[in-house]
């Protein structure tokens, strides 16, 4: 019983931490102000958190925990394979909201936190997507092999492309190209991720 207590203890923490880097950002928000916010003793905030990054850390995976949940609730959507396999990869990115939460690991000191991250997002879809492309496969949208490899490499790319936001058309025009040729895909399945990424 003190467990599970203690696990909503924390939930209810990390929501106000949630709640306050998006408010006012991760830098501006001070553990005290957490600690006030909360009505409880520094050393309980302690008990559950040793440091401010431990926070951002458990709060980054809290926000992974509902992305994951919206692309797994992608798959049983009724739409075409190809609006599928897009919606889950953007089901796994930060609400408009987050940003404030999400820049911060963009920080120098947030770099081991930051590959930490990514590598579990990636790991969380890529059975997702991998499901994604064998409905494709048997509707005779895509033809390849080794997809769990393929569409980890799909992430990766899509991750260390769009993530910072300073791309080009060309390289819309290259990324759309090597994930149809990665997926056997016939040339323009995946041509309206133009449009989505443009808006």
């Amino acid at each position: 019983m003190k467990g599970e207590k203690g696990e909503r203890r924390k939930q209810e923490l990390l929501k106000i931490a949630y709640r306050m880097f998006i408010q006012k950002g991760y830098e501006e928000t001070s553990i005290d102000e957490i600690i006030a916010e909360a009505h409880i003793a520094k050393g309980t905030y302690y008990y559950y958190f040793p440091s401010k990054e431990a926070t951002l850390e458990e709060v980054i995976n809290m926000m992974i925990n509902g992305e994951v949940e919206r692309a797994k609730a992608m798959l049983s959507a009724p739409i075409p394979v190809p609006q599928k396999l897009v919606g889950v990869i953007t089901s796994l990115r930060p609400e408009q909201g987050e940003t404030n939460i999400s820049d911060a690991l963009n920080q120098k000191e947030n770099i081991i936190m930051h590959e930490k991250i990514s590598r579990r997002i990636v790991d969380e879809a890529v059975p997702l997507l991998a499901e994604v492309v064998c409905e494709g496969i048997a509707q005779g949208l895509f033809a390849c092999d080794h997809i769990e490899e393929r569409v980890r490499m799909i992430l990766i790319m899509s991750q260390h492309l769009f993530d910072n936001g300073n791309f080009s058309e060309g390289d819309i025009k290259v990324f759309i190209d090597m994930v149809e040729k990665t997926l056997g895909a016939p040339p323009d399945t995946l041509g309206f991720i133009r449009q989505l990424i443009n808006q």
